[in-house]
């Protein structure tokens, strides 16, 4: 699978992607717990998306390293398409 093959709304999202930056962590809180995300933009051959990395997952990552997303969902947020481990995903670095 490919970036330009993402839909909104798609799960089992299977690629392989090099980390281009990453935006300063967020932190918030939500049902009284402190969360943290941090966006990324991400690419492969075919295009860029961003692509949220939440709490402990933050540490992980940096930019220039490839990764690959395994089970991602693939979201829209203010017309834009956005990628996330989600509930049921992962990644590893390779």
């Amino acid at each position: 699978m490919t970036i330009a093959e993402l839909q909104a709304g798609q799960g089992g999202a299977n690629l392989e992607l090099e980390i281009i930056s990453i935006d300063e962590p967020r932190e918030f809180d939500k049902y009284g717990k402190k969360l943290r995300v941090a966006n990324a933009m991400v690419k492969d051959s075919t295009g860029t998306i961003k692509m949220s990395f939440w709490n402990e997952d933050i540490e992980k990552i940096q930019a220039g390293m490839t990764i690959k997303l395994e089970n991602g969902y693939c979201s829209e947020f203010k017309g834009e398409k956005q990628l996330t481990t989600g509930k049921f995903g992962k990644f590893m670095v390779l």
